[in-house]
């Protein structure tokens, strides 16, 4: 399938608001893989399909997870929010046949971020935090700093994350929280360095 396939394919599951950001999202990755140096064609189609699951109920999310054997941690079964990603990865695999692990991991780990991300998931999640349909009170700054430094702007947005989940009173995946770790020990690494 190309590019224009995996649109229709979104289409008929996302509802305006999320096909149009979706596609926002893609251009925001492909902006990024040639700041970055990754292949801007497969930036694209992760974001494409980033929020494929998205739209679907989540008692709906659910059941295609039984389908599919996934089994949710503690934390991901107290937060829905996150069965997109989770279950958006199965979707790729099983019924669009795509077997890339970049593009795979890029969607997996778009909600949550992990330890040890690749340059296409750091991509995804930041084009996910910066695409032009994006309004929040600091989108700006983060626009700004992804256009200079990947690693200080995928700080900046775990730090909103979590700040965010812990005052909506949520559980924050043990992911999130790996990738701040991980990144924040690189930051103060390289400042002593």
């Amino acid at each position: 399938m190309d590019i224009t396939e995996y649109r229709r394919v979104i289409r008929q599951l996302l509802g305006d608001y999320r096909f149009h950001h979706s596609i926002c999202v893609s251009e925001a990755a492909v902006e990024l893989a040639k700041v970055y140096g990754a292949d801007p064609e497969k930036a694209q189609m992760a974001g494409t399909l980033h929020d494929v699951m998205k739209d679907i109920p989540h008692d709906e999310q659910m059941e295609k997870m039984r389908e599919y054997n996934i089994h949710l941690t503690t934390e991901e079964q107290y937060a829905p929010k996150l069965w997109h990603a989770i279950l958006g990865e199965a979707y790729l695999r099983n019924v669009l046949g795509i077997i890339d692990p970049e593009i795979l991991g890029a969607v997996r780990y778009h909600t949550t971020g992990k330890a040890g991300m690749t340059l296409m998931e750091q991509i995804v999640f930041t084009a996910d935090f910066i695409s032009a349909d994006r309004t929040y009170d600091g989108v700006e700054k983060f626009r700004k700093t992804a256009k200079k430094n990947l690693t200080q702007v995928m700080h900046q947005e775990l730090a909103y994350t979590i700040a965010k989940l812990a005052k909506d009173g949520v559980p924050i995946h043990p992911d999130t929280l790996a990738a701040y770790n991980e990144i924040s020990i690189q930051i103060i690494s390289q400042k002593k360095g």
